[in-house]
């Protein structure tokens, strides 16, 4: 019963965020930056410049719903054939539902101020992709590239992303003016001080769980996720009972399921999440946490079921190595 309420509770917050960030994107963009000819971040931005391009040369008014919308499909059928998941297919059918009310709902500019324009454009861009990223999806686009190269190449692409918005930049001050370039660059900035506001800008967290229940806790974390904890025992400074904090390392997209695994154990369990800037050693990526649910199975919850099928993994790595090895070899 706790778990169906658990699955319930789950469910209905995913779709309420869900369309929240929805709400919010069409308003930052059609409401604030694209009646002012302020680009957004990302996709976003590069539809916008599509769209004005269209208007400019081919004299073709083609809203940017429609361009984001043609550049997130295909996006989306790779995301989901290379990666699949829960994550990929949430991501697209937000870009879509996104896509498709740019279309219906008019571009009627709540202000004329571009100042006014580009920081509250920037700040509803933000918060929905701040509040898409804290309950477990993304607002498509680069995102879903991301995790794409990420598989392939085991590299983030941010350092691309920056250009990609700094190419935006510059084209926006070639086709609109400088002013409104710098315009555009202060929305970015606004967007990403709520995005980190709201959840974080960084990849990876760490999350010191502060619990009474320890040994549930623990078992639930490692049913759900596939991370290393640390304990420590604890005490409260006022009240002198005994506790267990826990500590792990997640990616920022395991957040929410964290949250959720814990509560579900001990709602008053207190959860701080600190910034990491960085992990020496091994971090497992999205592919080898899903080897090793396979590996375990469905009822082995256990920690010594998740060591045997960690040298399981292990072990299968190495054929694999040793495979790739002997094909070079005999090339």
């Amino acid at each position: 019963m706790a778990n169906q309420r658990k699955k319930w509770r789950k469910i209905a917050l995913t779709v309420v965020f869900f369309f929240l960030s929805v709400a919010l994107q069409v308003a930052g963009l059609n409401y604030f930056l694209i009646p002012n000819n302020i680009f957004s971040v990302g996709l976003n931005g590069i539809s916008q410049l599509m769209s004005l391009s269209s208007a400019q040369f081919l004299h073709w008014h083609i809203q940017t719903g429609v361009f984001f919308l043609l550049f997130n499909i295909p996006i989306g059928i790779v995301g989901f054939k290379m990666i699949g998941g829960k994550f990929t297919i949430l991501s697209f059918l937000n870009a879509v539902v996104v896509s498709i009310m740019l279309i219906v709902v008019p571009a009627e500019p709540f202000t004329t101020q571009p100042l006014l324009a580009s920081l509250f454009g920037g700040l509803l861009v933000g918060a929905s992709i701040g509040v898409a990223m804290r309950y477990g999806f993304s607002t498509g686009g680069f995102d879903i590239i991301s995790l794409i190269v990420q598989k392939r190449t085991g590299k983030a692409i941010g350092a691309f992303m920056n250009v990609a918005n700094g190419i935006i930049v510059l084209i926006a001050g070639f086709f609109i003016g400088w002013q409104n370039a710098m315009y555009t660059l202060i929305g970015i900035y606004a967007t990403g001080q709520v995005v980190d506001t709201l959840y974080t800008g960084y990849q990876k967290l760490t999350a010191m769980i502060v619990t009474s229940k320890g040994e549930e806790v623990i078992d639930v974390l490692h049913r759900d996720l596939i991370r290393g904890i640390t304990i420590f025992p604890s005490s409260g400074a006022y009240t002198k009972r005994e506790s267990t904090t826990l500590m792990m390392v997640i990616s920022r997209f395991e957040l929410f399921e964290m949250q959720e695994a814990v509560r579900s154990v001990d709602p008053g369990a207190f959860i701080d999440l600190l910034s990491t800037v960085s992990v020496a050693g091994e971090f497992w990526d999205a592919d080898r946490q899903l080897q090793m649910k396979k590996s375990m199975g469905p009822k082995a919850v256990t920690i010594d079921a998740q060591l045997e099928a960690e040298q399981q993994l292990e072990e299968q790595l190495a054929q694999l190595k040793e495979q790739r090895q002997q094909n070079e070899d005999q090339k």
